[in-house]
């Protein structure tokens, strides 16, 4: 009797969980190893295109290039304009003995005829009138350059204009870039010295920026002119393919500068000459 009961009592242990005995698994059918799906590999995503420099950047650290005009062939001449402020300014503005340097009527001219302007800004200037700004930055036919901030003079004895200390002349660039950044529009690197005075130690400063300095070779003598033909005439008279024309949008200093554009602008289209941005004359 001792046989079936020992039989039993291993298949009873076999059923029971608690037994500490794992039972045999039972026959099944032959796995079918898995195949694991290779990745598709993502695609190398292109690189981001390097941003197109600004009008008028030069490499930074060394002294900035000079220009005085454009390309002598073709039609195109650049019409600029400086929009200066200095703290003597800003402080007659302030006491109310001026009313206003910024001469509007200029931007009216231009935007009616429609035609491209390129303006010279003091930083000074644009904390000033920062609706002036706004204007030239929202007109895709404006361009925007540097003027300074406090349109003092970068050398000794520059008209009456005082002088910046060595040690300023970099960050009075720097900081009218920094003003005109925040208002968009089309920016440039062209700097352009107050009363065109420079030297190499100047040059060496700005160039620091990465600026082209921009002179001209046709002066308008609009600043405190009277005579809106006198202006005109002047232009009309000097002018080539290539010219960069300096002129003023300061009402007060240069108060004719609006009343002498329409001539201006009749005598170069006569002249079969078509104004352009200072960036498209290079």
């Amino acid at each position: 009797m001792r046989a079936p009961l020992t039989v039993v009592a291993l298949l009873s242990c076999a059923l029971l969980a608690g037994c500490g005995v794992a039972a045999a698994p039972a026959a099944g059918p032959s796995r079918v190893p898995l195949t694991t799906a290779s990745p598709t590999p993502s695609p190398t995503p292109s690189p981001s295109p390097s941003p197109s420099p600004s009008p008028g950047a030069a490499p930074a650290g060394r002294p900035a290039p000079v220009v005085n005009f454009g390309k002598r062939t073709g039609n195109r001449v650049a019409l600029t304009f400086d929009a200066d402020l200095t703290a003597d300014m800003r402080a007659k503005l302030r006491a109310g003995s001026v009313k206003s340097y910024a001469n509007t009527r200029v931007l009216d001219v231009l935007e009616r005829e429609k035609v491209p302007g390129t303006f010279f800004m003091s930083g000074m200037f644009v904390e000033e009138y920062p609706e002036f700004t706004r204007r030239l930055a929202a007109n895709p036919t404006f361009e925007l350059a540097n003027h300074s901030f406090s349109h003092r003079g970068f050398t000794p004895n520059c008209y009456t204009l005082g002088q910046v200390p060595a040690g300023e002349m970099t960050g009075e660039v720097a900081r009218t870039f920094q003003l005109l950044d925040g208002y968009g529009g089309r920016q440039t690197r062209f700097f352009r010295f107050p009363g065109l005075c420079h030297d190499p130690a100047a040059l060496a400063a700005v160039g620091a920026q990465g600026v082209t300095v921009v002179d001209g070779d046709v002066v308008s003598g609009d600043p405190f002119a009277t005579n809106p033909k006198a202006v005109s005439d002047a232009v009309l008279g000097k002018v080539r393919a290539g010219s960069i024309v300096i002129m003023h949008c300061t009402d007060v200093n240069a108060p004719v500068t609006d009343k002498a554009l329409p001539a201006i602008i009749a005598g170069l289209r006569a002249k079969g000459l078509e104004p352009v941005v200072l960036s498209d004359l290079f």
